[in-house]
């Protein structure tokens, strides 16, 4: 039975194309996984993005790598799962919908929890529909069945037994302390939420009389209005100046509240005055000094940023409002000793974009050492996880290291609600600080549990705030896997093999996974964490919302396609976490380095037409690959297949570690030039032969094309995957429900690698290229046929030459080709050009003007003595060659001796013009 003769477009479509796999990918469920299929598991969850909005360039980044490994260990053989999902974003959507309800003049408690959450689901559904859609255009592999949301059935019960089993072990504690408060959001925010902001400010300098009126001392601040907290002044006991006031009394201005001077070893006698104002309640020092000495606690700002009844004629009034009264007041009074300018840090809050304040709130918080330590042993016992690169181990373990207690507490309806119920009945019907209160998995378990205490009348209230974002996406790598239960899925696929991030994330949500995943599993929740850099704008920025500067990916994918992108994301990648920076015209909404990428899709699919078109219809399969190692293959088909064999092996040891973006680029190199731009130009004379002289050559060829092509469909299907799907469909026939994406990856063949052929293909492609460019200079028609003549003293050389002489008359258009080792000294002006030793020259013939020819011969004679009197000089010098490494020096000698050639060379052909 005849084949269908395979046929492509003329044009390849990206967008029908694209749109047609995605849907045949999850129609066909290619990317289900299934761990009774046995075999090594391969597992990355994605990092789940936020669900306010849309996915941004950096999305597009992230889940193109992530993607590209995934796909290249599916055709490997692992048995892989890539693990999709979205997160809640409790701060960023609460924000969101306040602002919606302020443009409607409501607050969310005119609306009440239960209407407001109806708003948030609502929001919810519609932006996870967004992201996941664009997921989808993205073409990532991964298994939609398993699709999980961080509020979802399952993931809010392994939340539940977060909380319940830390607070069973006694790391989880209510207490009053110390947080950053964000008086934008009215909640608190975690250390890794907050961004310090260099901004240009004032230092006011205060003077606090002594009560017995013996003198006063002076404090610094940049926070003036909380001297209507301060509680002492502090100095260091072992500084001269101010040890014999230990002991004394400050009157407080404004506030005439007697405070006491204690002694402190944590000021330093060498910053400012030496002595330190203490507002417990309002500084994490402070807070810290006023537990050691049992100083009084004064609050004086309320939640949303306004100061309180504490605060005397000042309460009611903005912080920064009544900063500028306080400063008036002080000023009025006497209390004023100057003003200086100053360039300090101000933590802001990384979502409200306000400055935070820390505020004294009861809050409920991890003890986080324990954790910590755990995750440190595994770092410095196992090196788990690997950093890629590993110079961010040292950045991950310094933190670990530093790390508080997590404040996991957020005053937002938005979220897990904490599952810890407070009997009121006990306090008035009030939650209080002092309220009794029960952790339990359910209100049923809590009822029970309160009524044991506290009798069956009692009345019970859950706790109103929510957990912290990062308490739940801590747990994302093996909670999607269905942790609490023991479930098939997290038996075989955790731990998870790596974690694809960017490095402003490692703080936020990789320590947090490892600590979880340490105490929670007693394992790392991945293998290597792969840290990547940023996609910067085209002028090297990061881009950001509030910069305007941001890339849309979709944008780009409408005009050039998916795979153009994904490619150019991989292929701009120098090393692993290094930033990549993104070429764009913002006035035209073009990408040059992505329309490169498309012009490489479109190189790709017209070199598979034109092979499929001399394949007899039949696909690799039915041509076989019996002549790939029998003596029939020529010159050109043995260099095919060892260049093609080194890119398997280059692409496999890349991607093995992490470089994904050098295998990217020696695909391009290897598809557009030696088999595009050289092999298919090689075989094409081969390939019209009809008669049956030539049908045997022309059956290699056909063989040899076909074998190379669908390996390289495969090599770049991991980076390229639509078109690569395609292109194989149509090359193989495949039957229906076939995917190139779980056909074999490549695997090299070290029989079929030449590295010395491969050098000698090299002068040979130089010189057809010295050839054609001789003929552009020249003025020759491409029809016309020419003589020329190769001139070299080296015996391999000429002998390269001579095996590849019907190359060199075919690509070149020569009519008689003479390989030589010396010029006859009667020859006619020719024109000429060197490839390293070989003079390669093309009879004039009277095509070109000897003057013109003279003129180019004297300028590049001119350029090789100026090159040789460097590298002479050079190594004349005796610092040179006695200091600089053997390989350099000889290098410079090999060079000097190659352009006292090229020299020599040159003289030679401007005497056969004289």
């Amino acid at each position: 039975m005849t084949a269908t003769i395979p046929n492509l477009p003329s044009l390849y479509d990206p967008f029908t194309t694209e749109a047609k796999w995605q849907k045949f990918w999850e129609d066909n469920q290619v990317y289900k996984a299934d761990p009774q299929r046995g075999g090594e598991p391969y597992c990355i969850v994605i990092p789940p993005p936020n669900v306010t909005g849309s996915l941004h360039m950096g999305h597009a980044f992230d889940n193109t790598l992530i993607d590209s490994l995934i796909r290249y260990h599916r055709m490997k053989g692992y048995n892989a799962l890539y693990l999709p999902g979205t997160d809640h974003a409790s701060i960023a959507v609460h924000t969101i919908l306040e602002k919606q309800l302020q443009a409607e003049g409501k607050t969310r408690y005119e609306l009440g929890r239960e209407k407001f959450l109806e708003r948030a689901w609502q929001w919810k559904d519609s932006s996870k529909g967004t992201i996941v859609g664009q997921l989808r255009r993205l073409g990532v592999s991964v298994d939609w069945s398993r699709e999980r949301f961080t509020m979802d059935e399952g993931l809010n019960k392994a939340v539940i037994e977060e909380f319940v089993r830390f607070h069973e072990e006694g790391l989880i504690y209510r207490s009053k302390y110390l947080v950053n408060w964000c008086p934008a959001t009215q909640s608190a925010v975690s250390d890794l939420e907050v961004e310090n902001k260099e901004v240009n400010g004032h230092l006011w300098h205060l003077r606090y009389p002594l009560t017995d009126g013996s003198g006063s001392v002076e404090v610094a601040t940049t926070r003036p209005e909380t001297m209507l907290g301060d509680t002492a002044v502090a100095v260091n006991p072992n500084d001269d100046r101010y040890k014999h006031l230990i002991g004394k009394t400050l009157t407080l201005p404004i506030m005439q509240r007697e405070i006491p001077v204690i002694g402190d070893e944590f000021v330093d006698p060498e910053f400012g005055t030496g002595c330190v104002k203490v507002t417990p309640a309002h500084d994490p020092n402070d807070f810290e000094m006023g537990q050691r000495h049992d100083l009084p606690f004064i609050n004086i700002m309320n939640k949303d940023g306004t100061l309180n009844e504490n605060a005397g004629d000042f309460q009611g009034q903005d912080r920064f409002v009544a900063r500028k009264n306080v400063v008036k007041r002080l000023e009025a009074d006497g209390f004023l000793v100057k003003v200086e300018e100053y360039k300090h840090a101000v933590p802001y809050s990384d979502r409200g974009k306000v400055p935070i304040e820390p505020l004294l709130s009861t809050q409920w918080f991890v003890k986080i050492r324990p954790l910590a330590d755990r995750t440190l042993s595994f770092l410095d016992e196992q090196n788990s996880p690997q950093f890629v690169p590993q110079r961010w181990t040292k950045v991950y373990r310094d933190w670990l290291v530093k790390l508080r207690d997590w404040c996991i507490s957020r005053q937002l309806w938005w979220g897990h609600q904490i599952p810890a119920w407070y009997a009121v009945s006990e306090t008035g019907g009030e939650i209080t600080d002092n309220t009794p209160f029960v952790v339990a998995r359910s209100e049923a378990e809590a009822r029970e549990k309160a009524s044991a205490q506290f009798g069956a009348d009692v009345k019970l209230e859950q706790d109103p705030d929510v957990l912290d974002t990062w308490f739940s996406s801590g747990l994302w790598p093996f909670s999607t896997l269905g942790w609490p239960d023991r479930t098939e899925d997290l038996e075989f696929y955790y731990p998870t093999a790596t974690l694809v991030t960017g490095f402003d994330i490692i703080f936020f949500w990789v320590a947090r996974m490892t600590m979880l995943g340490g105490h929670f599993t007693g394992q790392m929740p991945f293998k290597d964490v792969y840290i990547h850099g940023l996609v910067l704008d085209e002028n090297g920025k990061k881009m950001s919302k509030s910069a305007g500067n941001g890339i849309d990916p979709l944008l780009l994918m409408d005009k050039y396609g998916t795979d153009a992108l994904r490619y150019t994301l991989v292929k701009e990648v120098v090393g692993a976490g290094q930033d990549i920076r993104l070429d764009y015209n913002r006035q035209k909404d073009e990408s040059a380095s992505v329309e490169a990428s498309r012009n490489f899709a479109n190189k790709l699919w017209n070199a598979a037409r034109f092979v499929m078109m001399n394949l007899d219809g039949k696909t690799p399969q039915q041509l076989g690959v019996e002549a790939l190692h029998a003596t029939s293959l020529q010159l050109s088909d043995r260099w095919i297949l060892s260049r093609y064999h080194q890119v398997v092996k280059q692409s496999t040891d890349y991607i093995d570690n992490y470089g994904l973006g050098e295998a990217a680029k020696g695909l391009y190199e290897f598809i557009w030039g030696d088999f595009c731009d050289w092999y298919i130009e090689l075989v094409k004379s081969r390939l019209f032969q009809k008669d049956a002289e030539g049908a045997a050559s022309r059956l290699v060829a056909q063989q040899t094309l076909a074998y190379v092509l669908e390996g390289i469909l495969k090599l770049l299907h991991p980076f390229m995957p639509h078109i690569t799907e395609e292109i194989w469909h149509t090359l193989t026939q495949s039957e229906e429900g076939q995917s190139i994406s779980v056909q074999p990856y490549p695997e090299s063949d070290a029989t079929l690698i030449d590295s010395e052929l491969e050098q000698q293909f090299e002068l040979l492609i130089e010189a057809i290229r010295t050839l054609r460019n001789l003929r552009a200079e020249a003025g020759i028609k491409p029809g016309v046929k020419v003589k020329a003549v190769m001139q070299s003293e080296s015996d391999r050389e000429r002998q390269i030459l001579t095996s590849s002489e019907l190359y060199i008359q075919d690509l070149a258009k020569v009519e008689s080709l003479t390989i030589t080792s010396a010029l006859e000294t009667a020859l006619e002006p020719a024109i000429a050009d060197v490839v390293g030793t070989v003079q390669v020259l093309i009879p004039l013939a009277g095509v070109v003007d000897v003057v013109v020819l003279k003129a180019k011969l004297e300028k590049s004679l001119s350029k090789a003595q100026a090159e040789a009197k460097s590298l002479s000089a050079r190594l004349s010098n005796p610092t040179f060659v006695d200091k600089a490494p053997a390989d350099v020096v000889q290098g410079a000698k090999d060079a000097l001796a190659e352009a006292e050639k090229q020299i020599e060379i040159l003289q030679a052909r401007l005497r056969l013009l004289k």
